[in-house]
């Protein structure tokens, strides 16, 4: 049985792929893994390659979704960007890292999601 967690993360990361498709962003892959990691959403919006880590959480406790994206985290999404870059070809020039954090509800209804375009430097 999956964890509440892992349930949780389950729910924002459609949530998040549902509005950057309303948005016009093409998702090009969801759950891109490798030995470094995961990337949560990787979407092309225009001529820029987006790489989205999706933070979810239920009620307000211990801060905002987005404040969870420690140090250590933006550091290993541009690694793991970079892995995705050079392992294709015929990619858009530019590239950025995105947060999308969603706050649930306890019924799992959005309280909050917004998008941070550039949430990684």
């Amino acid at each position: 049985m999956p964890s509440k967690r892992k349930e949780v993360g389950a729910i924002g990361e459609k949530l998040a792929a549902d509005f950057l498709k309303k948005h016009s962003y093409k998702i090009i892959q969801r759950n891109f893994r490798c030995r470094g990691g995961e990337i949560d959403i990787i979407a092309q919006h225009n001529d820029c390659m987006v790489f989205v880590e999706v933070r979810t959480k239920r009620g307000s406790g211990f801060g905002t979704p987005e404040e969870s994206v420690s140090f250590f985290k933006r550091e290993k999404l541009v690694s793991l960007a970079d892995t995705y870059l050079q392992s294709c070809n015929n990619l858009p020039p530019n590239w950025r890292i995105d947060v999308i954090a969603v706050e649930l509800t306890s019924d799992n209804r959005v309280s909050r999601l917004e998008h941070i375009e550039n949430a990684v430097r």
